[in-house]
């Protein structure tokens, strides 16, 4: 859980946060706002902050610490779920480990909206009723589009942007709706 989605939750500012931990407002504005990393606080401001906010410090940072990989790492390693569990099998394990609200509470948009469109994909494929969970969440999209980063080169390479046109208007509608541009979730090696 990011301090930004706790603060959210317990409805509490960012100014009062600063006066509840001690913590100067700049600095807590600045770990809300990613300019600097909690990880990198001393052990004492984030001892204050999780007390302010009533979390303990382990669960506090785990949003801060847990490697990041790449989008398209993240994007195959989805695909390559799919494929050993079975379409039912990964709605279910994603579903029951909220797997779309833990992203989502770390800001980690893309990751989040593309797990979210592969259930919602999955789902249709399957004639499974549409989980009303992340309804909340399924109002949102990625500000610019994302290609996959193959197409990106292809692109760049021929000088031709009809081959980003050609994805986009082929690109599964489920993932399009979150400007993820998405033509091929089955066929992995």
């Amino acid at each position: 859980m990011t301090i930004k989605s706790a603060l959210k939750d317990k409805k509490i500012s960012i100014y009062r946060l600063a006066k509840m931990s001690g913590i100067p407002y700049s600095t807590v504005n600045d770990i809300c706002n990613n300019k600097v990393r909690l990880e990198k606080c001393s052990a004492e401001t984030v001892y204050h902050l999780s007390q302010a906010l009533q979390i303990p410090m382990e669960k506090l940072l785990s949003a801060y610490c847990d490697p990041r990989s790449s989008f398209e790492n993240f994007k195959s390693s989805i695909c390559h779920r799919v494929k050993e569990m079975g379409d039912t099998n990964f709605i279910i394990d994603v579903i029951e480990n909220d797997e779309v609200r833990m992203y989502y509470n770390r800001a980690w948009f893309p990751e989040c909206l593309y797990l979210l469109a592969m259930i919602d994909y999955l789902s249709r494929e399957n004639d499974i009723p549409i989980d009303n969970e992340y309804d909340d969440i399924r109002q949102y999209k990625l500000e610019k589009l994302i290609y996959p980063s193959s197409l990106w080169a292809l692109a760049e390479t021929c000088k031709d942007d009809t081959i980003l046109n050609k994805a986009y208007q082929e690109s599964i509608p489920e993932f399009k709706r979150f400007n993820i541009i998405e033509n091929e979730v089955r066929n992995v090696v």
